[in-house]
Parts: C-alpha cells; structure tokens; sequence
C-alpha cells in the first residue's frame, strides 16, 4: 500500500512499503524534462561557451580551430559557464534560501576554484614537460612519449567571464515561455 506526504513546498512524496522508495510524481514521467530550467540553462551554457572558444581562440591564434568546440582550457571557462548557470537557475526556481542553491554554490565555487587553480598549473607543468621532452637527445627512451595536454585550465579572467555567461544565461532562460509555471 502506498502513502502519500505532502512536501511543505505543495508537491507529494509516494512512499511505497514494499520496497521503502520515495518518489515524486514528476520523477516518474520522463527523466529530462524541458521544463527543468537548471538542466537546459546549464547545457545551454556549456555550448554557448565551448561555441565562443573558436571566435576567441581565431582572434588569439588568428587561425581556426574546430578542436577547441570540444577542447578544455580557453576563454571562456565552459566549466564556470556551466557550474554558474546551474546554481544561478537553482537560486531563481528554489530560492536563495534553499539548500539546493547552497549545495549548487559550493559545488560552482570548488569547480572554478579547481579550473583556476589546480588545473591551471597542470596544464603550464604539462607544457614544461613537454619542452623537457622535446630536448631530448633522439637515443633517450623518453624522447618518442607522447605530448601532455596542455590546456587544462583557466586563468581567473576566463573563469570570470565564463561565470558571467552562465549567470546570463540563467536569467534570459527564465524568461523562457516553457519555464512558466
């Protein structure tokens, strides 16, 4: 036999006996659901960003590069252009207060503190490497290795940028017809 509880935000809760698992009737329907404002601002985010980083890497580089749709590293951050739209449509469907927006802005915090930090500095050992490496003498049985990635990270300006592209993106998605309840 099932029972139901009503959440304090309206929506009800299945408890099934048989089995002690705990639905909603929405998790029932379909998995992604394009009513679900964080999931498609946080998507849409991640591919505006990855689609900006051949512009910035034509105007860098001044050639193109069609690697970089899928590539780390770059202006902008696709990694803070994601984690910040996501809390950002969070904090607007549930509220500042929620705990959902405060799990979604450490996760956002600890993910651009990593892109900035720990990865960045990966990326420029890995291009140290890589130049120890290419002065090998040909006889020394590391001078064949394949070539680290070098693009792993960002710098705090990419970050930025990339935080503010999912910032916007949050909000414009808001004002979406389908994301009227």
């Amino acid at each position: 036999m099932d029972e139901v509880l009503v959440a304090g935000d309206g929506r009800p809760f299945f408890f099934n006996n048989n089995n002690n698992n705990t639905t909603t009737p929405s998790s029932s329907s379909s998995p992604v659901s394009l009513s679900n404002l964080p999931l498609l601002s946080s998507f849409l985010a991640f591919a505006i960003a990855q689609f900006l980083k051949l512009f910035t890497t034509r105007y860098k580089e001044k050639r193109w590069d069609a690697k970089r749709l899928l590539g780390s590293g770059g202006m902008p951050s696709s990694h803070a252009a994601t984690v910040t739209a996501l809390a950002i449509a969070i904090g607007l469907r549930e509220g500042a207060g929620s705990s959902m927006f405060a799990l979604a802005v450490v996760v956002a915090s600890v993910v651009m503190y990593d892109a900035s930090g720990v990865r960045l500095h990966a990326g420029r050992q890995a291009e140290l490497l890589n130049q120890i490496v290419c002065e090998l003498p040909p006889e020394h049985p590391l001078s064949t290795v394949r070539p680290l990635r070098e693009p792993l990270g960002h710098t705090p300006v990419q970050v930025v940028v990339g935080a503010v592209l999912g910032c916007m993106v949050a909000y414009l998605m808001r004002e979406t017809p389908n994301n009227i309840n």
